[in-house]
């Protein structure tokens, strides 16, 4: 009888043995998940001092640790509370398995669950979490099979990379950065007790939510730690009666939306897993330039509408362009803005908002608009006069002109005009540009030839357009970023820069990729100054007053398009340019008072303003090269160089405000 129990005994053993070695052989190829544990990482954005832009993830929000960066007594906080002989067991714990056995059988029920540490990470990663003695027998296997794979340190590491420890935090690293504002080894005990407290019920004891259970839980962990002689009787009562700072923030933290998502999409094609890679992207972007220029743009965005609601209680001004009664809500939800400021020596992109609001419209302006730039284009046109050897004291005629043309057989006439429709007759260069007078302008590319312009706008990298006098009053298209980078030759002293946004990206094994300036020169350092030192004086004393700045020196150039659609301020002071834009998204009509000085001005202003506040060291005043010579003409300085020699001037220019009826 004895013999057929001991052979019943045997049989029920192998079969049991064959059951559990088939049930490996279904589940073993599982383990590797966690032996080559690659997890989703968060990606991290900085900007040129450090400072945290934003988290960018997919689903998990997850900063990884290395061990070796793990303090010992968060090991051993976790180790107290969840598994006390952790580093003596190999996976499993039959004296756990014991005790929570009988409290359950008492209990008629699941009570008390006895997972080490090792079944915890494998049931987070490769099992369910629902309460069956399969998935128990399946994942005891998989942990004394981990324990004979890896370390203890490693399991450690992947367990608090991977466990979920509320707040949409995944991770302990990702906790510390979330819920206190710092990396783990900043931590106190009390704070250590709150995050390895966490995973046995993360939502539960979220201490954004449920601060008082929270404590109540990191106590208890203390008062473990302080049971095992881990900590003294000091350390003890400091910690029980310490209430932590606890911070409820957003997951991705993102304070310059429109900055992470040009980013991402200069990013996705040559690194497609930018969002869950854990990259750490340095971007040359200052973060309180950033929001100077997002306050900028909303406080000439303001001051639009508050002229607008003005308007609206006068029926005499209520009109448009063309002469018919405004609406209430002319702007409403069509007007728009976008701001790019670089540094001038480098291209790197400190500033750069996309919208009035991101909330309302995340379609990114400054990047992806292509508007007419209007008279911002002037001075590309004098520079290239300018290296053909015109001089600021140059004259040109500033009279009007009718172009007849032809569309297919109908005959037409252009017969363009001054803002005003006044004339001046014979003006300098200077007075040209600096007042943007149209007309001056298209009889200074008449003189000098369309092809020419056209060829110096191309160097400039002003590509696309028609090769005709339409170029005058830059009815092209061109984005704001784009005309930066344009525009970046009169600020650099005559070498354009590409606006770039990314100083460098690291990926999770250390290894960095740096991004340098791109450098094309355009022209020499003299003849740029010539143009510059215009451009200043339509900051001082011409169409850009609204733009000026006590304390630096400034140059720029406004711009306002055919029936006031488009209206932008391009400019410039001795190490930062700046280029404004505003319109209506639906590419219709502004009142006839937007114009560039009026609209983008104040924000071009306010920016310098602000930034040299925050930034009183910064270069004020242009410096002029060697080179450059100076006279006095009718009372008044001007520069000159071998290249722009000055004009002979006989007379004193004319001031006749008739047009004269030339025919063309």
């Amino acid at each position: 009888m004895i013999r057929y129990i001991f052979a019943f005994i045997i049989f029920i053993a192998v079969a049991i043995s064959g059951w559990l070695l088939y049930l490996y052989s279904e589940i073993r190829h599982d383990i590797d998940k966690i032996v080559n544990y690659k997890p989703n990482m968060t990606t991290q954005f900085y900007d040129k001092n450090g400072k945290l832009i934003a988290n960018i993830f997919d689903n998990k929000h997850r900063i990884y640790v290395k061990y070796d960066d793990i303090p010992a007594r968060v090991v051993e906080a976790l180790v107290a509370i969840e598994d006390t002989q952790f580093f003596e067991h190999g996976g499993v714990n039959p004296d756990a398995i014991s005790r929570a056995m009988i409290k359950n059988v008492k209990a008629l029920g699941y009570v008390e669950g006895a997972s080490t540490l090792t079944q915890q990470l494998v049931k987070s990663i490769v099992l369910t979490r629902e309460k069956k003695l399969i998935r128990k027998i399946k994942e005891a296997l998989l942990s004394i099979r981990l324990e004979t794979i890896l370390t203890k340190e490693q399991i450690l590491e992947r367990y608090l990379n991977e466990v979920y420890f509320g707040h949409g935090y995944y991770g302990i690293r990702t906790a510390a950065k979330g819920y206190f504002k710092k990396d783990l080894y900043e931590l106190n005990i009390k704070e250590i007790a709150i995050l390895v407290g966490l995973p046995k019920a993360p939502s539960f004891y979220d201490p954004t939510r449920n601060l008082k259970y929270s404590l109540t839980r990191a106590n208890q962990v203390v008062t473990r730690m302080h049971k095992l002689g881990w900590i003294n009787e000091e350390q003890y009562n400091d910690s029980i009666n310490y209430i932590p700072t606890v911070y409820d923030q957003t997951l991705t933290q993102n304070k310059a939306p429109y900055i992470i998502d040009y980013a991402l999409k200069l990013l996705k094609k040559d690194i497609p897993d930018i969002k869950t890679g854990g990259y750490t992207v340095n971007l040359t972007i200052d973060l309180e330039a950033q929001e100077i220029a997002r306050e900028s743009l909303k406080l000439a965005y303001d001051k639009i509408l508050e002229r607008d609601a003005y308007l609206q209680k006068n029926p005499v001004n209520n009109v448009d362009v063309n002469g018919q009664p405004v609406e209430e809500g002319y702007f409403i939800n069509t007007l728009n803005g976008a701001m790019v400021s670089i540094e001038n020596n480098t291209g790197k992109i400190l500033a750069l908002v996309g919208g009035i609001d991101y909330k309302e419209s995340n379609f990114n302006r400054a990047v992806q608009s292509e508007r007419q730039p209007g008279s911002a284009v002037k001075p590309f046109l004098y520079h290239t006069a300018i290296e053909l050897g015109y001089s600021p004291a140059s004259q040109v005629a500033d009279i009007g002109r009718t172009y007849e043309y032809k569309v297919g057989e109908e005959e037409k006439k252009w017969k363009p005009k001054n803002y005003g429709g006044t004339f001046k007759g014979i003006i300098t260069l200077r007075e040209a540009l600096m007042k943007s007078r149209n007309l001056a302008t298209i009889n200074l590319v008449t003189d000098v030839g369309i092809n020419e312009m056209y060829k110096g706008l191309e160097s400039y990298g002003i590509t696309g357009i028609q090769r005709d006098l339409s170029i005058t009053l830059g009815s092209f298209s061109i984005s704001p970023i784009n005309l930066s980078k344009a525009l970046s030759f009169l600020a650099n002293d005559g070498t354009q820069v590409e606006p770039y946004l990314i100083n460098s990206i690291s990926n999770s094994k250390n290894e960095t990729i740096t991004f340098d300036p791109q450098y094309k020169y355009i022209s020499s350092p003299e003849q740029v100054f010539l143009t510059k030192s215009i451009l200043h004086d339509a900051v001082e004393k011409g169409t850009g007053r609204r733009a000026r700045v006590s304390g630096i020196e400034l140059a720029g150039k406004t711009g306002t398009t055919n029936d006031n659609v488009d209206a932008w301020f391009c400019g410039f002071s001795p190490t930062i340019q700046t280029v404004v834009y505003f319109g209506k998204d639906n590419n219709t009509p502004m009142r006839r008072s937007e114009t560039g000085g009026v609209t983008a001005g104040p924000a071009f202003a306010n920016f310098y303003k602000k930034y040299l506040e925050i930034h009183p060291e910064i270069q004020r005043e242009f410096r002029k090269p060697d080179n450059v010579k100076t006279s006095i003409i009718n009372g008044e300085k001007e520069y000159y160089t071998d290249k722009s020699p000055l004009p002979e001037i006989d007379t004193v220019p004319s001031t006749n405000t008739q047009e004269p009826s030339i025919q063309f």
